[in-house]
C-alpha cells in the first residue's frame, strides 16, 4: 500500500511557505504530514494531504512546481528502539531509505512514519512479511 506525497519546490524567501499553505487552506485541502528540506536558495516541501490530485491541480494553476511521489506509511512501535526495529528489517533486506518523516497525528498507539524508498512495492512486501503494518492512503486520508 502506497501513499501519494506531494513535493513542492519553493524559493527560499520570506512568505513563500505561507503562500503555499494559504492556497491549500483556501481550497479546503488539509495537510496530514509534512517536512521541509532547504538550501540557501530553495526548499523542498514534502507533504501528505487529504486531496492530493486537487493540490497538484491547484499548484499547477498557480505556477508552483510540484509533483506526486509514492511513499510508504508505516506503523512504528512508539517506544525506545521502535524505529530501529523497523529499520533492521529493511537493512536485512538491503532496502535503502531515501528519506523519512513523522506524522503530526497518531493513527493508533503506534507512531506513523512516512518513508521514501527506491522500490516502494518491494518495501511494502518486506515490511508486511515482517509483520509491520503498512498503512494505506485511505487510512491516512481519514485521520
Amino acid at each position: 500500500m502506497k501513499v501519494r506525497q506531494i513535493s513542492v519546490f519553493l524559493e527560499n524567501r520570506r512568505g513563500r511557505l505561507y503562500e503555499v499553505c494559504s492556497l491549500l487552506g483556501e481550497a479546503e485541502i488539509n495537510i496530514r504530514a509534512l517536512t521541509i528540506a532547504e538550501t540557501e536558495s530553495f526548499g523542498v516541501l514534502r507533504m501528505v494531504v487529504n486531496k492530493p490530485a486537487a493540490a497538484i491541480d491547484l499548484f499547477r494553476k498557480h505556477h508552483i512546481t510540484a509533483n506526486l511521489t509514492d511513499v510508504v506509511a508505516v506503523e512504528v512501535p512508539d517506544k525506545p528502539g521502535g524505529l530501529a526495529e523497523v529499520l533492521k528489517v529493511l537493512s536485512n533486506e538491503n532496502m535503502n531509505v531515501e528519506y523519512m518523516y513523522g506524522f503530526v497525528e497518531k493513527f493508533s498507539e503506534k507512531a506513523l512514519l512516512v518513508f521514501r524508498f527506491d522500490d516502494p512495492e518491494r518495501a511494502c512486501k518486506v515490511l508486511a512479511s515482517a509483520g509491520i503494518n503498512v498503512v494505506g492512503e485511505k487510512e491516512i486520508l481519514s485521520l
